[in-house]
């Protein structure tokens, strides 16, 4: 294994959101994510939907296009401190079929550089009837954050772990930004740490907080998880920031030590 020296500081934004509002939001989480960069962050990190909620499936919901406000206002976060910032809006592509308005569920993650990554969430939740509300993506992406590799994932994509081991070899931290609900909170918190686990990365998991415009409570519990499993940072309820060091040392001494991967079939 080679021998790497890379480290960050993540921060994951725990947040409620204004159902529908894109300004009043972007309003809120600018002086949050400020915040952050003072205590040391090179990358914060929203929930899913962060500036409008999940209302995909709600008559009436608005889309963007891709760069639209939402993206917009990622980028120019990043830019203006210096750091990574990311988050998933509701953007309908470019390349769209005509008969196919379905926007795409976009993690949207904007580089100091002025660099966009984006990652479509691949899963739409089919016991909501999301599919036919949203386009699935179809590829995977890993992006390369100083000198450390990040994969991003969004939220009902963490239930399948084949993914997950498909870029394990190449992944030092996932992330998973979500509106994961209140009931099912023991499976978001148990699934987070079984990913780390299993594929001996860091996981980032930022849920939101609060009641949507449909009355979905949510349950917040972000997570910040180490590769053997430990829990460096952890939010539970409210609206409240974690942060915890990324380390490629860190990483690869467990990696090194316990070959897991390696014995993969």
């Amino acid at each position: 294994m080679s021998e790497r020296s890379a480290a960050i500081t993540v921060a994951g934004i725990q947040h409620d959101i204004v159902w529908g509002d894109r300004e009043a939001n972007f309003a809120r989480l600018a002086p949050r994510i400020a915040e952050a960069v003072e205590a040391g962050a090179g990358l914060a990190l929203l929930t899913e939907t962060f500036s409008t909620g999940f209302g995909f499936h709600v008559p009436g919901f608005e889309t963007e296009p891709e760069d639209g406000p939402s993206a917009t206002f990622l980028t120019e976060q990043a830019a203006l401190h210096g750091i990574w910032v990311g988050g998933t809006c509701p953007e309908v592509r470019a390349d769209n079929d005509a008969d196919d308005a379905r926007p795409s569920n976009s993690f949207v993650l904007a580089g100091p550089d002025g660099t966009v990554h984006r990652y479509r969430k691949v899963h739409p939740f089919t016991h909501s009837g999301e599919q036919h509300h949203v386009r699935a993506g179809t590829d995977l992406v890993t992006v390369e954050m100083a000198g450390l590799r990040v994969s991003m994932f969004v939220c009902y994509d963490l239930r399948f772990a084949d993914e997950f081991w498909q870029l394990a070899n190449d992944t030092d931290l996932f992330l998973v930004p979500a509106n994961w609900p209140a009931k099912r909170r023991e499976h978001w918190m148990t699934l987070l740490r079984a990913r780390a686990i299993e594929n001996q990365a860091y996981v980032m998991g930022v849920n939101r907080v609060g009641a949507d415009g449909t009355g979905l409570e949510h349950c917040g519990d972000s997570l910040i998880i180490d590769p053997f499993g430990e829990v460096l940072a952890e939010a539970g309820d409210g609206e409240r920031t974690i942060s915890a060091e990324v380390s490629s040392e860190r990483l690869e001494s467990i990696r090194g030590h316990y070959r897991f991967l390696s014995d993969r079939r």
